[in-house]
C-alpha cells in the first residue's frame, strides 16, 4: 500500500503547479521505492498512471498537441526507473545501494532526456557543441531531480526503518525495566 500511495504523491506533484521548483518532483524516488517493493507485474499501474499524466499535462497543462512518439524515452526510462529499484532494493536495501540507485535513477533520466531533445527536437544543432550546449542547458533541472529523488526515496525507505528502531529501543527498554 505504501507503494501505491507514494505513486499517487508522484503524479500529484507532477499536476498540482509549483512554478520555480525546476523538475521538484516525487517521480524519480516513488518509481524507485515501487520497484523495490511491489512485484514485476505490478510494474503496470505507475506506468499507466505516469503515461496518462503526461498525456494530460501535455494537453491541458502545457496546451500542446499530443505525439506519443515524443514520450517513448521517458516510458521507458519509467520502467527502467521500477527495474532499478528491483534490482538495487528490493532484496537488501543497504546505504551503498540506495546512493547508486538515487544517482543513477536522476543520471540516466538525465542522459536519455536529454539526448532525446537534442537529437528530435531541432532546439540544438546536431554537433557535439549542440549536445553540450543541450546538456548544460538541463543542468539546474538535473540537480533538483537529484534532490527530490534522495528526498523522496530517502523518506520512502528510511521512515520505516527510523519506526522500527524506535519500536526495538522501547521494547528494550520496557523489557529492561520490568520486574522479574
Amino acid at each position: 500500500m505504501p507503494a501505491y500511495l507514494l505513486l499517487l504523491v508522484a503524479v500529484l506533484s507532477r499536476v498540482v503547479p509549483h512554478p520555480g521548483w525546476l523538475n521538484f518532483t516525487a517521480v524519480g524516488g516513488a518509481l524507485l521505492y515501487f520497484g523495490a517493493r511491489r512485484s514485476w507485474r505490478e510494474m503496470l499501474a505507475p506506468l499507466a498512471a505516469l503515461m496518462a499524466t503526461d498525456f494530460y499535462l501535455t494537453i491541458f497543462s502545457y496546451g500542446y498537441a499530443f505525439r506519443w512518439q515524443d514520450y517513448l524515452p521517458t516510458w521507458m526510462w519509467y520502467a527502467a526507473a521500477m527495474a532499478l529499484g528491483q534490482i538495487l532494493l528490493s532484496s537488501r536495501t543497504t546505504l551503498p545501494r540506495f546512493a547508486a540507485a538515487v544517482v543513477l535513477g536522476p543520471t540516466s533520466f538525465f542522459v536519455l532526456s536529454n539526448f532525446a531533445v537534442w537529437m528530435t527536437s531541432g532546439m540544438y544543432a546536431r554537433t557535439a557543441s549542440g549536445l553540450l550546449t543541450c546538456f548544460v542547458a538541463a543542468l539546474p533541472f538535473y540537480r533538483n531531480d537529484l534532490l527530490s529523488t534522495g528526498i523522496v526515496a530517502g523518506l520512502a525507505f528510511g521512515v520505516p526503518v527510523l519506526v522500527r528502531r524506535i519500536q526495538q529501543t522501547r521494547s528494550a527498554a520496557v523489557a529492561g525495566a520490568t520486574p522479574r
